[in-house]
C-alpha cells in the first residue's frame, strides 16, 4: 500500500508522515530529503548542471541510504552522513533549481520506485501523487498559510543553529513555491483524487489523527 504525501514546504509534511508511518507500521520515504542530498552533492563536487557528462557520472554512482537511528532520521549520500549539512539555507535555495534538473528527477524517481518495492510505504514530496506513484492508494495535499509555514521554518532552522526573520523566510517560501509549481519537469500539483489537508490552524495530532482515520477507513472498504 502506498499512501503519497504531497504540498509545499512548510506545510508538515515530513513530521505528519513520519508518524503516519510509525503508528502504522509502514516504511517511511522521503523524496524532498534525497533530492536535498544531491543538491549538497552537486554543490560539494563543484558540478555544474550545465555539464550533462559530469551530472551523467554523478547519477550513474548514486548511492541514498535514509534510516531511522534512534528516532533520528538520517540520510546519507555514497556513504557520507550528509543529515545536518542538507537543511542549511543555502540548500534550501538551490534544491528547487537542481530538482527542476531532468537528467536529475528521471534517475530519483526511478530510484523512489525502486525503494518501495514489496513494501507498504509512507512517501511524502511534492509530486508522489502525480508524477512517482499516481495509483497510490491514498493521496494527500497539505497545505498553510505561509506566515504559518516561515514560523515552522524559522523554528527548524534554529534547531541546526540557523536564524532568519520572518519575512525574509515568507518572501523564501513564496519563490520556492513559484519555483517548484512552475518547473517543466514534475512540478508541484495537487492531484485530483487527492485529500487536501490545511494544517495552518491544525495541531500535530490532529493532522496525524485524521490521516490515520482516513488510512483506516479505506483499508475497512478494500475489505
Amino acid at each position: 500500500m502506498i499512501i503519497a504525501i504531497d504540498g509545499p514546504a512548510a506545510t508538515g509534511k515530513s513530521t505528519t508522515a513520519i508518524a503516519v508511518a510509525e503508528e502504522l507500521g509502514f516504511t517511511y520515504l522521503d523524496t524532498g530529503a534525497m533530492y536535498r542530498a544531491v543538491t549538497f552533492s552537486v554543490i560539494d563536487r563543484g558540478i555544474s548542471l550545465d555539464d550533462k557528462d559530469s551530472l551523467k557520472i554523478f547519477l550513474n554512482m548514486l548511492d541514498i541510504n535514509m534510516y531511522f537511528d534512534d528516532k533520528v532520521f538520517k540520510v546519507e549520500i555514497n556513504d557520507r552522513d550528509v543529515t545536518g549539512k542538507i537543511r542549511d539555507p543555502e540548500i534550501t535555495s538551490r534544491v528547487s533549481e537542481v530538482s527542476a534538473v531532468q537528467e536529475i528527477r528521471k534517475a530519483m524517481v526511478n530510484l523512489q520506485r525502486q525503494m518501495v518495492v514489496g513494501k507498504n510505504c509512507v512517501v511524502e514530496g511534492r509530486d508522489i501523487g502525480t508524477v512517482v506513484f499516481p495509483e497510490a492508494d491514498l493521496k494527500f495535499f497539505m497545505v498553510a498559510d505561509v506566515r504559518v509555514r516561515a514560523e515552522r521554518r524559522q523554528k527548524d532552522l534554529l534547531v541546526i543553529g540557523k536564524n532568519k526573520n520572518i519575512g525574509e523566510l515568507e518572501v523564501d517560501i513564496k519563490k520556492r513555491d513559484n519555483k517548484d509549481s512552475s518547473r517543466t519537469h514534475s512540478p508541484l500539483l495537487k492531484s485530483d483524487d487527492a485529500i487536501i489537508i490545511d494544517t495552518s490552524n491544525l495541531e500535530f495530532e490532529e493532522q496525524v489523527n485524521l490521516i490515520i482515520e482516513l488510512t483506516k477507513n479505506y483499508k475497512k472498504e478494500m475489505t
